[in-house]
């Protein structure tokens, strides 16, 4: 999928950050991080790439936003650092 477009924060989004901290996806403290997480979910990126370990790309929270999106009937997008992707062939 390839957007051109900027992607905006809408009231999904919103929802979805407010959801993630709830549940303990995204530490509260992390907003930022947290509203990357839920733009990329909200329109359907693919992927998510980042450097931020602490936050994102590390696999307790790739799984509790996995299962968080999918209760919101959301698809969750890859989330993984740049040196983590496969290259192609």
């Amino acid at each position: 999928m390839i957007y051109l477009g900027e992607l905006q924060i809408n009231g999904q989004v919103r929802s979805l950050v407010k959801d993630f901290i709830q549940e303990c996806c995204l530490p509260a403290r992390a907003k930022e991080d947290t509203v990357h997480v839920a733009m990329a979910a909200v329109h359907g990126m693919d992927y998510l790439l980042t450097w931020n370990c602490k936050h994102i790309a590390n696999s307790l929270t790739r799984q509790k936003v996995t299962d968080s999106c999918r209760s919101h009937g959301l698809k969750a997008p890859i989330i993984s650092t740049p040196e983590e992707l496969p290259e192609e062939e």
